[in-house]
């Protein structure tokens, strides 16, 4: 009994030992024939480093004429069509003038009713009134001396003792009730129209004066010219159209003298400063691009449909060349800032802990955490400040995502 536990004690050492040889070989082998992860790399290198914000924006002409019409009527000739050069005070449009001419003088017809009842009122009447109440006044004074020399008569006829009393109070009250009627009639000469009545017809003179002025203008506006040279670029009106009040006629602009109006999200308002080159691209001229510089800067932030807050910001375009239309829409790229030669890696190769950057450095085939301080930055790159040297490889990821970590054995691609 004895013998056989001693050979089991004796199976299970030497079943141990086996194991450990095992495990040994296994580390040994996997040691050796273990495949290094692949990674694929980077050299830092001296490279021109250019930081650019995009956005959308919209043209607009720095001198643009837009002409509506006057008032309601119809179109006579137009004289130019799209794409036409035009001078200053070259005629576009012309609008038939009948209906504008009548208007004028039915303005003009009614102001001068305004100001000669106004001058009626403050004389008193119309020449007619005035010559009336002349005749009536003259009938009164009439009367009034013919019962003058009655009552003078009968006082002395009363004095004989040869008329009564009651004759005496007869005459004294017929050139009274003469008197009151000379009275009355000078009365309602002088003031048959009051202040106010007076003010009122001051105002409908003012009135008609205004629509006069109106009218003037609508029938100056039957001829539509150009305010400044530049180029048609729109024409909404034809030959013996009937247009509304307030419709669009015709469009010219300098297209020479042009601006963008970007809008830049709010973040990236700050990055901006007057003079920065501008490049400016329009869909509908895929192979051509514009140049142009920023003329001012955001001032304020305001809403831009409804998901962007955005800073409005004035951009010059310098070769315009008549080929941006008004009102289109394109894309600008701002240069923010531009470095000439300085130290760069893939922006792909930065990593973050806490505040600290740093990168992974290949060296003698293993990752090397190296810490590092940035500069500038674009999309794809970013500038180095220190921590690295011209030539240095760098990790930037692995193919199939493996974490890269600190002493990693690696394989750099091809």
């Amino acid at each position: 009994m004895a013998e056989r536990s001693k050979t089991s004690s004796r199976g299970l050492i030497v079943g141990l030992s086996v194991a450990v040889v095992l495990a040994v070989l296994l580390f040994v082998v996997r040691s050796v024939f273990r495949e290094k992860v692949e990674v694929r790399t980077a050299s830092v290198a001296y490279a021109p480093l250019i930081s650019v914000v995009s956005t959308n924006g919209k043209v607009e002409p720095l001198k643009d004429f837009q002409a509506h019409a006057a008032a309601a009527g119809v179109v006579q000739k137009v004289y130019v069509a799209v794409n036409d050069h035009v001078q200053r005070g070259q005629l576009l449009l012309k609008m038939d003038e009948s209906d504008a001419r009548s208007k004028l003088a039915s303005a003009q017809a009614a102001l001068n009713a305004a100001v000669r009842d106004l001058g009626n009122m403050q004389g008193g009447g119309t020449q007619d009134e005035l010559l009336s109440q002349g005749n009536e006044l003259t009938t009164a004074r009439a009367q009034q001396q013919m019962a003058t020399a009655d009552l003078t008569k009968i006082e002395a006829l009363q004095a004989k003792g040869s008329a009564s009393a009651n004759e005496v109070a007869s005459a004294k009250q017929r050139l009274a009730d003469a008197q009151s009627r000379i009275s009355q009639l000078q009365t309602r000469r002088q003031g048959r129209y009051s202040s106010g009545d007076i003010a009122a017809q001051r105002s409908a003179v003012a009135q008609a004066r205004a629509a006069v002025l109106a009218a003037q203008s609508a029938f100056g506006s039957v001829e539509v010219r150009a305010p400044f040279a530049g180029k048609v670029y729109s024409v909404r009106a034809a030959n013996y159209d009937f247009e509304q009040f307030g419709d669009g006629l015709i469009n010219i602009a300098d297209l020479d003298n042009i601006q963008v109006r970007a809008f830049f999200d709010e973040p990236e308002i700050g990055k901006l400063s007057v003079g920065q080159p501008v490049t400016i691209m329009w869909d509908a001229k895929p192979y051509s691009t514009w140049h142009g510089h920023i003329k001012q800067v955001p001032t304020t932030v305001v809403p831009y449909g409804t998901t962007r807050n955005v800073g409005e910001c004035l951009i010059a375009v310098d070769d315009a060349n008549e080929e941006l239309l008004p009102n289109t829409n394109v894309t600008v790229k701002v240069t923010v800032s531009q470095l000439a030669n300085v130290l760069s890696l893939p922006r792909e190769a930065l990593r973050t802990e806490g505040l600290n950057d740093f990168v992974y450095r290949i060296v003698d085939g293993r990752l090397h955490k190296t810490a590092v301080q940035v500069g500038a930055s674009n999309l794809t790159r970013f500038q180095i400040l220190s921590g690295l040297s011209d030539g240095d490889i760098v990790a930037l990821g692995s193919p199939i995502n493996t974490e890269l970590k600190d002493g990693l054995e690696v394989k750099a691609l091809p």
